[in-house]
């Protein structure tokens, strides 16, 4: 089963979507570099503080292993207080 992550990065300050500016280009490259992962992009919106979300691994184990990296990463150090909104979904 595919696992498919869609949503968005929502910012509540300039200097947030700074930090997200600012490690977003690592963050990519080391995701679409990891195994299992099919498509990965994070692209901002009309709204510079909010960016769109979509993901998509070959199963479980794969977005396990992106979300345990990407946990220990600077990217999750730059991003730990902007919030969130996603949905995961799985799909064959």
């Amino acid at each position: 089963m595919r696992v498919a992550l869609t949503g968005h990065l929502r910012c509540a300050t300039r200097a947030e979507a700074d930090r997200v500016r600012a490690g977003l280009d690592a963050h990519l490259r080391l995701t679409r570099a990891e195994p299992g992962c099919l498509h990965f992009d994070v692209t901002p919106t009309y709204d510079p503080l909010v960016w769109q979300v979509a993901e998509l691994f070959t199963d479980r184990a794969a977005f396990a292993a992106h979300r345990a990296r990407a946990a220990a990463s600077d990217w999750a150090r730059l991003t730990a207080e902007i919030a969130r909104d996603y949905r995961i979904t799985e799909n064959s």
